[in-house]
């Protein structure tokens, strides 16, 4: 990959993420302007999965190893999990997948098929014990942070759930400016369940047959690819490439009647007797680290407006335009815009523009501009362009408006 756009040198140069050693390799830690970046993507996560019906959830990053061994996990997955940790007569271990917790929450109170379809999300921790010579910045690491959700469903409402997902995917990848290279039906070695897979070769038939049913009535082209599935069922798996053309997956969705099983998951029917619901998983951005780490190769670290770290730099000429840029400065903070300000004390002006020059936008204040009614600033826009002078307040509410409509545009077209 050209290092011009690698996400562990941008993430590194515009302080966003680091590694220490004492912490560990695969641990980063988020500095303050890629925390705002990580922020802002998981609240746009949540708004829209609350606006498709789903309810958020919090649960523990550990387990009992008993739980782990109901999923099946432990018996197909432990390669890559960490190993237990002693407490008292029990042991713990740090989870590698939320769907066993999404199955206690489930199952922890009784249902109606009135209830259904119950969609489950949250954004939670988990943990998988990666080879060192695999990790690499964001997109391998060991602590892991996924957008997740599970929808207990009856058998009918299946195709349905896993469509909207795939729609739901579809929206947030057009917001996010993702492209995707293509989209994968990901099965078991020789289509059945043997070997790292759980063996119930009729439940893999039928979940199989449902995401084809799905992809199909969806109209996506796929590939169906042998061995990629996961231990307990098929998946859907949405491929990204990054800007030297290597794939990865970053969103899935499968249908699972499994976990429904081991975990004896059922909902009280319309005549009154249990039935076993299906589970979808789903998965919209996948980890958080794989797409901001896409995100910052795809879009070089200059990102759209509403994800940039800082919006709006204000630079006062010189010290005597300090207080108008003040004022911009509190206006806009008080609109939502994430504004800074830069002085003379950072340097001559075009020192601080050019080390700006992947903030969207710039407002200078002269002389000129801060003896003017309406506190103007002279704007400049990362593109090059020079709109000119602007007032203070509509320039803060044209950042504002843009950055709530996710717009690509930085200013209307000239």
């Amino acid at each position: 990959m050209n290092d011009r756009y690698d996400h562990r040198r941008l993430g590194r140069e515009l302080d966003l993420f680091d590694t220490d050693p004492l912490m560990g390799a695969g641990l980063p830690y988020w500095l303050p302007d890629g925390a705002i970046v990580r922020h802002v993507l998981e609240e746009y996560i949540r708004e829209a999965e609350r606006e498709a019906g789903y309810r958020h959830v919090y649960s523990p990053v550990l387990g009992k190893r008993e739980l782990y061994e109901i999923s099946g996990h432990w018996d197909h997955y432990s390669d890559d999990m960490f190993p237990p940790m002693e407490l008292g007569a029990e042991q713990v271990v740090l989870r590698p997948s939320l769907c066993p917790h999404h199955a206690l929450i489930y199952r922890s109170r009784s249902h109606s098929y009135r209830e259904l379809p119950l969609r489950m999300a949250e954004l939670g921790g988990m943990y998988r014990s990666e080879l060192s010579g695999v990790l690499g910045g964001l997109t391998r690491v060991r602590a892991i942070h996924l957008n997740d959700a599970h929808v207990f469903c009856t058998l009918d409402q299946a195709v349905d759930e896993a469509r909207a997902a795939l729609k739901l995917i579809a929206r947030a990848y057009a917001d996010l400016g993702i492209k995707a290279v293509r989209h994968r039906l990901s099965l078991p070695c020789g289509g059945g369940g043997r070997g790292k897979y759980v063996a119930d070769p009729e439940l893999w038939r039928r979940a199989i047959a449902l995401l084809r049913e799905v992809l199909d009535g969806s109209g996506i082209p796929y590939e169906a690819v042998e061995g990629e599935a996961a231990f307990y069922g098929p998946k859907i798996d949405v491929q990204i490439a990054d800007p030297a053309g290597r794939e990865a997956t970053l969103s899935t969705v499968q249908i699972d009647f499994h976990q429904p099983e081991r975990f004896d998951l059922h909902y009280i029917g319309p005549d009154g007797a249990k039935h076993r619901p299906v589970m979808v998983h789903r998965s919209v951005i996948g980890s958080v680290e794989r797409a901001v780490a896409h995100l910052i190769e795809q879009h070089g670290g200059a990102f759209p407006v509403w994800l940039a770290p800082v919006q709006l730099l204000i630079l006062p000429v010189a010290q005597a335009q300090r207080g108008p840029a003040e004022k911009l400065l509190h206006r806009a903070r008080r609109m939502g815009v994430r504004a800074e300000l830069a002085g003379p004390e950072h340097g001559s002006l075009g020192a601080r523009v050019r080390a700006a020059r992947l903030v969207p936008y710039q407002a200078v204040i002269g002389e000129r501009e801060a003896e003017a009614d309406g506190g103007p600033a002279a704007v400049r826009l990362r593109d090059g362009r020079r709109p000119g002078a602007v007032p203070g307040a509509e320039l803060v509410a044209r950042i504002a408006a843009r950055s709530a409509a996710r717009a690509p545009e930085l200013w209307d077209a000239p």
